[in-house]
């Protein structure tokens, strides 16, 4: 039987009595480290995220305080008169064309919305499942962004002119007689100008979720019998929607403040509220009862984007 090696009795008598070893209890230093170091690294976050709030700050929440504080004041010829007021809000709340139009820009947005991430989804499905080179498809689907958006506004403009390439060919085939004039100057024309110019937006989202979804639930969901269709609807729909409500938001959040493209292709017809404002600050000059307009609407957006927000929370609370 060998014998232990000198000192081990000692060594063995060190930890305690009974063979139960006894260490000091240093938690306390090891945690004081720890939480130092925690703040050193939340101090380093912070610095890094300075010159974005900075730039936030001066972009983003000086303007709509300073908005605000316009609405607040009423207009005398060119300048403004003296104290504040609630009378912008009175006039944007209380007269019906202004309600009208702002309800017609919250529908023009919404069926956008709808048609474009409808549109989107198949495409984002073929890249995320099929598509061999996804990188050539990705850097394919960002070739409109090459040119101006205000290009590609005249082009859907001439091709749905009285005279364009819709008109032309029709007449060309012997099926109308006489160029339709239903396709440009109204909110149809609106729809799919904005529709094609925001489908990338719409496109990349949902191809992320899509790409995220873990191939061997679909695999298990096929061993269990599970076909192509019942795989889509119980697996990849609903692990896909968080990049469709951020499609659609994005989508719905800047189309309600397009001007350019109802000024281009809407007419009377296809006006929207984002035209309204831009004739009260330059037209009209009358910058507190814009601002108001403004500010209204960007509420209404944001009311509806949280509701949607909050029903697809809701709803995937209840799958679960």
């Amino acid at each position: 039987m060998a014998h232990p090696p000198r000192g081990f009795k000692q060594q063995i008598l060190r930890f305690g009595l009974h063979g139960r070893p006894h260490f000091p209890d240093n938690r306390g230093a090891k945690g004081g480290d720890v939480a130092q170091k925690g703040q050193q690294a939340g101090g380093e976050g912070y610095g890094l995220l300075a010159p974005t709030l900075v730039v936030m700050g001066l972009a983003l929440a000086a303007p709509l305080l300073l908005m605000a504080l316009t609405s607040l004041k009423t207009q005398s010829g060119i300048s403004f008169a003296g104290g504040w007021s609630l009378d912008q809000y009175d006039a944007v709340l209380g007269r019906a064309s202004y309600r009208q139009l702002l309800a017609r820009s919250v529908a023009i947005s919404g069926i956008v919305t709808l048609v474009t991430v409808a549109l989107a989804y198949p495409m984002a499905y073929f890249v995320a499942f099929h598509a061999r080179h996804k990188f050539v498809w990705l850097v394919a689907l960002t070739i409109p962004f090459w040119t101006s958006y205000l290009l590609r506004v005249f082009a859907w403009k001439i091709i749905l002119g009285y005279g364009g390439v819709i008109n032309s060919g029709l007449m060309g085939l012997h099926l109308i007689d006489q160029p339709l004039s239903v396709l440009l100057y109204n909110p149809f024309a609106v729809v799919v100008t904005l529709a094609h110019a925001w489908a990338a937006f719409a496109i990349l989202p949902i191809y992320v979720s899509l790409e995220k979804i873990d191939r061997s639930l679909l695999e298990a969901a096929a061993d269990l019998g599970d076909g192509p269709l019942r795989r889509f609807l119980r697996i990849t729909l609903p692990l896909s929607m968080p990049g469709v409500i951020g499609a659609a938001i994005l989508i719905f959040v800047p189309t309600t403040g397009d001007f350019v493209t109802p000024a281009l292709v809407g007419g009377p017809k296809g006006t929207m509220i984002a035209n309204l404002i831009e004739v009260q600050f330059n037209a009209a000059g009358n910058w507190p009862l814009g601002a108001a307009l403004s500010l209204v609407s960007m509420a209404v957006v944001a009311v509806i984007a949280g509701l949607v927000v909050a029903s697809a929370r809701a709803a995937a609370k209840a799958a679960r």
